[in-house]
């Protein structure tokens, strides 16, 4: 079993997300295995609007493009510039290559996402 960081939330769909201000949104470990050598990202732009559980953007590897979906509902507020001119970044440190990161709108987390343990049991389940 893999083990993912404690102090992020996540999604059944591989997307991570902190309880920063604003909160910074990446892909998971799991994420990259399955996508293998990610070449391009898609991402939203700031001042854009995005919903929990929405796509929001696209990661493309060599193997295949996937649809990457927003874990929190508010305003994008910036996006990782190192991370769209050199997505390998990605490959080498998920947990360090954020994508972008949203004002939330509210004053927490959606209740919804996944805790690193729960998180873990999707990916087993899925590999199964």
């Amino acid at each position: 079993m893999s083990t993912y960081p404690e102090n992020l939330r996540y999604t059944a769909e591989h997307e991570w997300v902190d309880d920063a201000s604003p909160a910074r949104i990446g892909i998971t470990q799991a994420a990259v295995d399955e996508l293998k050598d990610i070449v391009f990202v898609d991402l939203p732009q700031p001042g854009t609007a995005v919903t929990a559980g929405q796509a929001c953007g696209e990661v493309e590897s060599v193997k295949s493009v996937a649809e990457l979906f927003s874990p929190v509902t508010g305003t994008v507020a910036e996006v990782n510039e190192k991370v769209v001119d050199s997505p390998e970044l990605i490959n080498e440190a998920p947990y360090a290559a954020w994508l972008f990161t949203v004002d939330v709108a509210g004053d927490a987390l959606p209740g919804d996402l996944l805790d690193a343990s729960a998180y873990a049991e999707v990916v087993d389940a899925s590999l199964a």
